[in-house]
């Protein structure tokens, strides 16, 4: 069984609600880390030209490159659900993971010296609810679950976008139901 995330981009606003819940979640300052990032990029060529919003965590990759790079087991695959997960008892803040992940997922937290990443709020789901991000998204345009399931569910969806990391590296949980702008080879970060 592998777990991950389905993320309708056609559907998302861009509000940001479900990075903000994420943050609150688990008690990150507004400055701090983003453990859901929701990044907005405009894209095509004049007059042809639209904006999209990526939301991305940790992809829960099937080959995470995180893993590879801890010295000390810190970062590891669970192997019931296939989820990324980190403990911070053995971990020495060397940052391999950090600088490891090509898509930005385990983020370094200075002041409390700690490896941050999304672990899909498994206390929650443990208790039989969604992770916080799905539940707070108003258009619900995030999904977790089983991966074969969300691939029958959504048989358009994609794993990566033009803007991304290419897929084949790491082989991400991720499911994107994209948009036609986000598919566009033209694009650049929208800075806010």
């Amino acid at each position: 069984m592998a777990l991950g995330f389905y993320v309708n981009i056609d559907s998302c606003i861009g509000c940001r609600t479900c990075q903000v819940a994420c943050k609150d979640r688990h008690n990150i300052q507004v400055s701090g880390p983003r453990l859901r990032r929701v990044d907005t990029f405009e894209s095509g060529t004049y007059p042809e030209v639209g904006l999209f919003t990526t939301v991305v965590s940790c992809n829960h990759c099937e080959n995470p490159a995180c893993t590879a790079a801890c010295p000390t087991g810190a970062m590891y695959k669970d192997e019931a659900t296939g989820v990324v997960l980190h403990d911070d008892e053995p971990c020495i803040k060397c940052q391999s993971c950090v600088n490891a992940c090509p898509y930005g997922a385990p983020q370094y937290l200075e002041q409390d010296e700690l490896i941050l990443k999304c672990d899909t709020c498994m206390a929650l789901r443990d208790a039989g609810k969604n992770p916080t991000c799905v539940d707070a998204c108003p258009m619900r345009a995030i999904e977790f679950g089983d991966m074969d399931e969300l691939k029958a569910a959504h048989p358009e969806a994609v794993q990566e976008l033009p803007c991304m990391p290419e897929a084949s590296a790491t082989q991400p949980n991720l499911l994107i139901g994209a948009s036609e702008f986000s598919l566009s080879e033209t694009f650049n970060p929208v800075v806010m």
